[in-house]
């Protein structure tokens, strides 16, 4: 429950971590019952899941699957997919995407496209695609997403993020969206730059809102975003594991600052863009994920750059 809450709340069970688990292994010493294995996994995945320790979950959900394998596990209790969720979700943030891409559709399988998880999964089986550059694949799964006749039972929560998912798509590689231009610009008219209602999202959205913009060359609506990405930097992102995104921010900066001047950008962006490849994915405690990793979105910012306005 705590950790569908606000950031400051997943960080606050951070603290209490380490001491839950220690108890969790205690009891598992004296009794070695599944049900205390159960918790003790999911405390495991919960605290490496807040602290970015990707590779750990890859070993806990890995370790988890032989144990099944070889019956160790009661395989009537012992939920599977949530490991599975968990293996792709942990090859995502460690930036395993090919070994991810190849997990997820045989995972996938496990879900009926009825659940609301088939839609959780499928969230991350698109990142996968959008961090690896293949967005025909991505535009594939959005069809998916969007003919499946149960999408229309997501909670609204749920419809934001994919109508985010696709209009990131549509931004990045609009000759094959089948979302419309107006659409797109009527979606990211409507957008608000960030609200407690969206609690994850506010990031990509205020960046997206941002690049799209900085497309049409519209100062007059950049000037007030630049300073958005300046107050929302100060405000929300002065722990030091939103290091990413606050490197960002100052990439997007640069734009308007050196008058969309492309080769300022690039020689001034250098050292920023080095210490952003340098710097690892945070853990959920502190940040969302990464629709289009932070790496991609500045070359794709540089292109923008070197094409003509595109108008408003």
């Amino acid at each position: 429950m705590l950790l569908a809450d606000r950031v400051r709340v997943r960080q606050n069970l951070l603290n209490k971590l380490p001491e839950f688990i220690q108890q969790t292994e205690e009891y598992y010493k004296q009794a070695h019952t599944f049900r205390i294995y159960d918790y003790l996994y999911k405390l495991r995945l919960m605290q490496q899941e807040l602290i970015g320790d990707y590779e750990g979950i890859i070993q806990t959900t890995a370790s988890s699957e032989k144990l099944y394998q070889r019956g160790k596990l009661n395989a009537k209790r012992f939920d599977r997919r949530y490991n599975m969720y968990y293996s792709v979700y942990a090859h995502l943030q460690a930036r395993h995407v090919r070994q991810g891409l190849k997990l997820a559709p045989e995972y996938l399988k496990a879900f009926h496209r009825s659940s609301g998880n088939w839609f959780v999964l499928l969230e991350l089986y698109l990142t996968l695609a959008m961090h690896a550059g293949d967005y025909a694949q991505a535009n594939e799964l959005l069809n998916m997403v969007f003919q499946n006749p149960f999408y229309s039972q997501l909670r609204d929560s749920a419809h934001q993020r994919w109508e985010l998912y696709r209009a990131y798509h549509h931004f990045i590689d609009p000759e094959n969206s089948p979302l419309r231009g107006l659409h797109f610009t009527q979606f990211m008219q409507t957008l608000p730059e960030h609200s407690r209602d969206k609690q994850g999202l506010n990031v990509a959205i205020l960046i997206l809102q941002f690049l799209h913009y900085l497309r049409l060359r519209d100062v007059e609506a950049l000037l007030p975003r630049l300073e958005g990405l300046r107050k929302y930097a100060s405000k929300h992102l002065r722990n030091p594991a939103a290091q990413r995104t606050k490197l960002f921010f100052r990439l997007l900066q640069l734009t308007v600052k050196e008058n969309f001047d492309i080769k300022a950008c690039e020689r001034k962006g250098q050292p920023l863009f080095a210490r952003l490849e340098q710097t690892p994915m945070p853990g959920e405690a502190f940040a969302g994920i990464e629709i289009i990793p932070y790496e991609n979105l500045w070359q794709q910012t540089l292109q923008i750059l070197q094409m003509p306005s595109e108008g408003r």
